[in-house]
């Protein structure tokens, strides 16, 4: 199966277009030119660098950008930032689904995409990665060099540096948990009381655990500019790098479910969804035989024509075959006319890992993104909710969609506290998207998908507010709107839904590691009073 570009995805199994990597490797750092300059508008790299992110809703007009390629260079540019009382806004992967970099308060625009090493730190035992490194980068490297992983994202093109703070999680996360379980340290240029950039390196076992802690699931943009990150996953010992991280699968077995809107009727498709849900709250507990299952599930509007679930498991797991197919047969029982199941077959780990990710649009569209936390199945009046928007006529967005990815497992074994990232009893995540072209167009797009939330969520004032059900959002798919009272008129504030009872403790962290709010922005955390 070719790479599914990320609107490609939203479009369900249609776009099928490759496009080749583009990180570099950690060996060509030292050729890359100048160090840390001040590229200005007028300068033929400004308009690239500033254009980098991927809804172009937002586009950044900083007064000027610069290139990190070492610690040293972030130092400088935050410090010369400081110096002169500029707004700071730091680019990784470029992938920020709102504003908080793209701005029009933003006037130094600090780009980490060039700092992308990818070693192993023998004094500390564990694997060091800069922070502009994107998955593809990080998956390669480690698994080239070493055998070895780490439970993250499925888009390949997503940078580490805000995907692994704000808690990270993939297709092995069932398994092995969140990225931030396997987090040992992180490099951050943090400025002080009196404005002085400097460099530190937190551990979960030095003086610094607690900015360490904050960087476990607080996300990016709180706290500093981070450099680099330390993985070792918790309690591994020794010091052979193959042992200091999970171990690979060697190969995936795979399936695609595909559906068709114009077979699939209301019961069907509601009976699908109960089918699915049921499976994995059937399926939840750490160590099940279905860890390693992982099975997104693209709802796209009918405009798109289909939709489907793309399915993978280890195929080194015992009976690992059996059981794809029960997995298979469960979600279409009782399913008619039942949906087309379409064998991948077997292949290796690393080459299917990329097959099957999310690969880069060449040309980003405008979008809108909303998420929550499922710790069980949405009501049949949730579900009913979902396919009248879905099929509404009287709305045209192929290109948007549902998404139900599938979560929990190892992750659930980990306390609320011991990370930042608190929803460690959850089954499911949703992630919902509307995704277009025409700027003409953007209030009927973001209408439709502000609508749609609102009514999922309508028992609970338009928000996934926790409860039995319900364990609030992701900060990795930040929403404006949560901290909106015309969208969320459920009284709970937005920190609530991403951080639960975890924020007190982040802002303290912040009060004392950013206490003149330096790293700011729409969503960010508020220094403690």
């Amino acid at each position: 199966m070719p790479n599914l570009s990320r609107r490609g995805l939203l479009a369900g199994s249609a776009a099928l277009i490759a496009v080749p990597a583009t990180a570099t490797t950690a060996s060509a750092a030292a050729d890359r030119g100048p160090s840390g300059e001040k590229i200005l508008p007028g300068d033929v790299r400004f308009a690239d660098l500033v254009q980098r992110g991927t809804n172009r809703r937002f586009v950044a007009a900083p007064d000027y950008a610069r290139v990190v390629r070492s610690p040293q260079d972030a130092v400088a540019a935050v410090q010369d930032a400081v110096r002169a009382n500029k707004r700071i806004a730091v680019r990784g992967g470029g992938h920020c689904f709102e504003d908080f970099v793209d701005h029009s308060d933003v006037e130094v625009l600090i780009d980490l995409s060039q700092y992308d090493e990818v070693t192993f730190d023998e004094r500390r035992r564990a694997f060091s990665i800069g922070a502009g490194a994107t998955l593809e980068t990080v998956y390669k490297a480690l698994f080239y060099g070493w055998g070895v992983t780490v439970p993250g994202g499925g888009c390949l093109g997503v940078g580490v540096g805000g995907h692994f703070s704000g808690g990270g999680y993939g297709p092995l996360s069932r398994r092995y948990g969140s990225v931030v379980d396997h987090l040992y340290g992180v490099e951050v240029v943090v400025v002080d009381a009196r404005g002085r950039a400097r460099l530190v390196l937190a551990t979960r076992d030095n003086e610094h655990r607690d900015l360490w802690w904050a960087h476990t699931g607080g996300g990016g943009g709180n706290f500093g500019v981070v450099t680099r990150y330390l993985l070792r996953t918790a309690g591994a010992r020794g010091a052979d790098p193959a042992k200091l991280l999970p171990k690979a699968p060697s190969s995936l077995l795979s399936t695609i479910t595909v559906y068709d809107w114009n077979t699939i009727t209301k019961a069907g498709f509601l009976r699908t969804l109960r089918n699915f849900f049921d499976f994995y709250e059937r399926n939840n507990a750490p160590g099940s035989p279905y860890a390693t299952l992982y099975s997104p599930f693209i709802l796209t509007h009918k405009s798109a024509g289909g939709f489907l679930l793309s399915t993978q498991i280890d195929a080194g797991v015992p009976n690992a075959g059996q059981l794809l197919k029960d997995f298979n047969a469960a979600i279409v029982e009782g399913v008619s006319p039942a949906p087309q199941v379409v064998d991948q077959g077997e292949g290796p780990f690393l080459q299917r890992t990329i097959q099957r990710s999310i690969a880069e649009d060449i040309a980003p569209s405008r979008a809108k993104y909303k998420a929550g936390y499922l710790r069980k199945s949405y009501t049949a009046a949730q579900f009913e909710t979902i396919y009248e928007h879905l099929t509404d006529p009287t709305y045209q967005g192929p290109e948007s969609s549902l998404l139900f990815v599938p979560y929990g497992g190892q992750v659930n074994t980990v306390p609320p506290d011991a990370t930042a990232t608190a929803q460690r009893d959850v089954v499911m995540k949703m992630v919902m998207a509307a995704s277009w072209e025409d700027p003409a167009q953007d209030a009927r797009h973001l209408e439709w998908v502000r609508a749609t939330y609102r009514d999922i969520y309508r028992e609970t004032g338009g928000v996934p507010v926790p409860n039995a059900v319900n364990a609030g959002s992701y900060i990795n798919y930040p929403d404006g709107d949560l901290a909106d009272p015309a969208q969320n008129t459920s009284g709970v504030p937005w920190h609530a839904l991403y951080y639960l009872g975890n924020y007190p403790r982040l802002q303290r962290i912040k009060k004392a590691w950013d206490p003149r709010n330096v790293f700011r922005h729409r969503l960010s955390i508020e220094p403690a009073e």
